[in-house]
């Protein structure tokens, strides 16, 4: 059953969706191999992220983004994309980062699922 999303939550979204840059997974895919840097931060939950995701990604939890990015020291003009489920957390993660400085934070949309279907190299079995 897909999920319903309070309208509310999906007014934050629409609204942070406006005022980031987002990409594909087929972009994604294209961005792993231009040999730019790249760093891609999952913002799922622990047990989202210990379930499957990217391989060579970075967890940090949307509750604790914007208190913990900067213990990794990425430049605020790192390119930075953010996946979660499906592109809603990520898109609302990203504004936070983009607010603080981050000036190249994506936000993927469709999340972990368009990484999935894409067929981009998880830790799934």
């Amino acid at each position: 059953m897909a999920k319903t999303h309070s309208p509310k939550f999906l007014e934050i979204v629409e609204t942070a969706r406006a005022s980031i840059p987002e990409c594909s997974a087929s972009d994604l895919r294209t961005m792993l191999a231009d040999g730019s840097p790249l760093v891609v931060i999952d913002v799922r939950e622990r047990h989202e992220f210990q379930a499957g995701h990217l391989v060579g990604s970075v967890h940090i939890g949307k509750g604790v983004l914007e208190r913990d990015i900067e213990k990794h020291q990425f430049a605020d003009d790192a390119r930075l994309v953010l996946y979660c489920g499906g592109g809603f957390r990520s898109a609302i993660a990203a504004r936070s980062l983009k607010d603080m400085g981050y000036s190249q934070a994506f936000s993927l949309w469709g999340g972990w699922r368009a990484i999935v279907a894409e067929g981009l190299e998880t830790n799934l079995e």
